[in-house]
């Protein structure tokens, strides 16, 4: 796999070799085709042979945040795009805007009327499936053979997630920073108590009881942050699974949106069990069930309240001045806080969720009569020069060079050209410099330099005995996709009523909850799961 090498100003250009995947909320940069990634990116040609210019139609998020004077359709980053692929390739490269907001929507109708963009795209494998159910999409396996060997070696492993059916009907773009949560805990609280930093959940339980005792927080202490979220509830529940092999999380787990839930596997219990000692201890947030979009959670926090802070990994060192660890030490004298791994497993490891290695599914509409250039397109933004243009600019103009690493300089002219880059860049997810420990490195220089270390080391800590998502089945199963948005609620359902109930009813509430999930949904899908499971295996 290509990375983006850590270099000094005048290898830059020359050595750069980068590995950028997309998401769905980014900055984007663009340029005019006059630049040093232009020359490079020019040599892809058309080699149809055809003298006739033809027009490729490309969707794009429109966010409504396009600098005056710009559109998503019109900006200094779509004329990069004609001037360096489009006219060397004789084709005109039109853009269609879709509303973020509406987006499956807005494709759908697309979809049925056969107008859809021949580039379209979603991070919604159950709309990819259905598109390919009902003959929409085209198998883009032979087109990548023909005309993208960049696009294949640039996405390797990634390429298997839009494998449905044994077809190759998406694209999809790789992700580098594979990291999902990480966890805070007040060290100045710790060192007034006389406590060492907690390895173990044991430590860490203690820890939370010395907490509340002795008030630490004030009258509001929160020892243990806690939301009606991912980030709260599945890194406890991850270290509390028993099970280790991809056999059981394929018959006795559920995924729901794009995350696996141990519902049925050894040890979920046990963790709602923990959370419900926790509750009835005074050491979780006791309004957590109403706090879905975690904001108290954050308020919380940033207040002092808070001793044990979990989060999606890097949110609370972002936004520079406006972090929440920043927000924190502004608000209470003397704040500290330190990465923590708080919570382990029955082998010993600090054993959590990551990331797979997939991002956005790129697919090009069957009734599409552009299949090549498409693959031509994408192959074309593969490359290294591209890559580096389309996500930093020009280096003095876009962006400069610290430590080594590219990093956007937030001019107007960086503003102008990469304001919506994720969206332009589509084939990437991240940024990748190597190494773990570079992109570490690259993602703390937007962090105040006083927490650049604590960046870096919560960040670390992310990775640590983190596991991955089997590898989903050969296609999505209808039930699940049937039943995600009740799955969730019932899942939830049993969180708040499990945790919330007095310990000696625990057990009778779980059990009643969890026969609630399988008989509106659970049954169902778990025989379906067993099924393709059982498929897999011939």
């Amino acid at each position: 796999m290509k990375a983006l090498k850590r270099v000094g100003s005048v290898a830059f250009a020359v050595m750069l070799c980068i590995a950028l995947l997309v998401g769905c909320s980014s900055n984007s940069s663009t340029g005019t085709g006059s630049n040093t990634a232009g020359s490079a990116a020019k040599n892809e040609k058309n080699d149809s042979g055809s003298k006739e210019r033809v027009t490729l139609k490309v969707e794009v998020f429109d966010r409504g945040n396009s600098p005056e004077g710009m559109t998503v359709t019109n900006n200094l980053m779509t004329k990069y795009v004609q001037e360096n692929f489009g006219d060397p390739n004789n084709i005109d490269v039109e853009f269609v805007a879709v509303p973020r907001s509406e987006e499956i929507n807005n494709l759908n109708v697309l979809m049925a009327a056969g107008t859809a963009p021949d580039i379209i795209f979603t991070y919604n494998e159950g709309a990819v499936y259905s598109w390919a159910q009902q003959g929409g999409l085209m198998d883009l396996g032979p087109a990548i053979e023909e005309h993208g060997p960049q696009l294949k070696e640039y996405l390797a492993d990634s390429l298997q997630y839009g494998i449905f059916d044994g077809m190759q009907y998406a694209v999809v773009a790789r992700r580098v920073n594979l990291q999902k949560y990480s966890s805070l805990i007040r060290k100045d609280w710790l060192d007034a108590l006389s406590l060492p930093i907690p390895t173990t959940t044991e430590e860490t339980y203690e820890a939370l009881k010395a907490f509340k005792q002795n008030n630490m927080g004030g009258e509001r202490t929160i020892p243990f942050g806690f939301a009606l979220a991912p980030d709260s509830y599945e890194p406890v529940i991850w270290s509390f699974i028993k099970e280790q092999s991809d056999e059981a999380r394929y018959l006795r787990s559920v995924t729901i949106g794009s995350r696996e839930y141990p519902i049925l596997m050894d040890g979920h219990k046990d963790a709602l069990q923990f959370l419900n000692k926790l509750y009835n201890e005074g050491l979780l947030d006791p309004d957590f069930a109403l706090d879905k979009d975690k904001k108290k959670k954050d308020e919380h926090f940033v207040n002092g309240y808070t001793g044990l802070y979990s989060f999606d990994s890097g949110q609370a060192f972002g936004n520079g001045e406006s972090s929440a660890v920043m927000t924190l030490e502004s608000n209470v004298s003397g704040a500290e806080v330190a990465p923590v791994l708080p919570w382990t497993d029955f082998e010993g490891k600090n054993r959590q969720p990551a990331y797979n290695p997939s991002g956005m599914y790129i697919m090009v509409p069957s009734f599409s009569k552009r299949t090549a250039e498409a693959i031509k397109y994408l192959n074309w933004m593969a490359q290294d020069e591209v890559i580096q243009y389309m996500a930093f600019g020009e280096e003095g103009v876009h962006h400069n060079l610290v430590d080594g690493y590219p990093v956007r300089n937030s001019s107007e002219e960086d503003q102008k050209l990469l304001y919506n880059t994720g969206d332009m860049l589509i084939i990437t997810n991240g940024i990748d410099f190597g190494s773990a420990e570079n992109n570490n490195e690259y993602m703390a220089l937007s962090v105040v330099e006083k927490h650049r270390e604590l960046a870096i080391q919560s960040r670390s800590f992310a990775d640590k005995d983190a596991v991955q998502q089997p590898i989903s089945f050969d296609k999505p199963l209808d039930s699940e996709a049937k039943y995600s948005v009740v799955m969730l609620e019932k899942y939830e359902e049993l969180l708040v009523k499990s945790i919330m109930s007095k310990p000696e009813e625990f057990d009778k509430v779980y059990e009643v909850t969890l026969k609630d999930f399988m008989d509106t949904a659970g049954t169902e899908v778990f025989e379906e799961r067993k099924v393709a499971y059982e498929a897999m295996q011939q």
